[in-house]
């Protein structure tokens, strides 16, 4: 492991609280000028740049940034700034926050950005790779070098652009207002407004590519990001659909259900709901449905042809798994008009 520059008791004696106070400012936005770090330490234009300088001295990478009043920015450094955090631990701290999948890890993820040495990232990367693909079957690894690029333009509201590779894999280069990270099955969400659609989007994170942080602010806007993530789950319009009538109140079959629905359940009266499925594989469509029948209740199937006769050759490996020649209209009835 690495040197860690002073003790503890080092790194309190020279941090006074007042410092304490001015990192914590320079870790919650992107910029901030000499006159509001001022009005909220309150004190002198001139202490600001004298405390500023003293962070320098401790090696805390604060840049000044130009304009008509200029200000001032925790940029990333060549070394780690006196944390009491060594290479190792920085790394595995960053790791912990991007499996933990919380909104709360993520603006962590955000701050330690911010000051992680460059000849960090590939190592936090590659970590991050094998971490990420333990908590759940389905999720995906994500560079946490572009989570956390992510996080912070949430943070700072400032555009993001990047190439995206959607459901049909074809290229598209975006610039949008990124709002929210949010994390669902093992998957990362990006919730974003893209005005040159004029509407919000979701975007996979391990289907973004090559993202720029623009400099560029933007007013953030009001949205739901859990339910409107929800929202367009259950609208969406995949490869396979099946809609399935079903004997039991619509709030019984929410209730029962394991996980976020692929699409919506319609109550047909007090007794009687129609859940439509839809998924990209056929094999993922099969789960639903049998999730369905599990229930225990009366339903019928109205989907294509492909649908129907692979949900019938799982009716009869379920009811006759040694007989091919098994009936499955004990277990599945098929409307003729679908």
């Amino acid at each position: 492991m690495s040197a860690i520059r002073g003790s503890l008791d080092d790194v309190r004696r020279d941090l006074p609280g007042r410092l304490l106070r001015l990192l914590s400012l320079l870790q919650s936005r992107r910029d901030w000028s000499g006159a509001e770090l001022a009005r909220r330490l309150e004190v002198t234009d001139r202490t600001v740049r004298r405390d500023i300088e003293r962070l320098r001295e401790l090696d805390y990478p604060v840049d000044s940034v130009g304009g008509v009043a200029g200000g001032y920015r925790l940029a990333a450094g060549a070394n780690l700034p006196p944390l009491l955090l060594d290479d190792e631990e920085a790394v595995a701290v960053a790791v912990g926050l991007v499996t933990t999948g919380s909104e709360d890890a993520v603006r962590a993820l955000a701050k330690l950005s911010r000051v992680l040495p460059a000849r960090l990232r590939p190592r936090l990367a590659a970590l991050t790779g094998a971490a990420v693909a333990v908590p759940h079957p389905h999720g995906v690894p994500v560079d946490a070098n572009l989570l956390a690029l992510l996080a912070a333009s949430c943070r700072d509201h400032e555009f993001v652009s990047f190439d995206y590779r959607g459901r049909s894999a074809t290229p598209s280069a975006r610039r949008v207002e990124p709002h929210h990270l949010v994390t669902v099955q093992g998957l990362w969400y990006l919730v974003a407004y893209d005005p040159d659609r004029a509407d919000w989007r979701t975007f996979r994170v391990d289907r973004i590519h090559r993202p720029t942080q623009t400099g560029q602010r933007f007013t953030p806007r009001e949205v739901a990001p859990v339910e409107y993530l929800t929202g367009s789950f259950a609208a969406a319009e995949y490869r396979y659909t099946a809609w399935l009538t079903v004997a039991l109140p619509a709030a019984a079959v929410r209730e029962a259900w394991f996980t976020a629905i692929p699409g919506d359940i319609t109550p047909d009266g007090p007794e009687r709901c129609t859940v439509r499925l839809s998924t990209q594989t056929l094999p993922l469509l099969l789960q639903y449905v049998a999730t369905v029948a599990a229930l225990g209740a009366e339903f019928t199937l109205r989907a294509d042809d492909e649908v129907t006769r692979a949900v019938a050759a799982l009716g009869r490996a379920l009811l006759h798994p040694s007989d091919d020649s098994g009936s499955a209209s004990g277990w599945i009835s098929r409307d003729e008009g679908s």
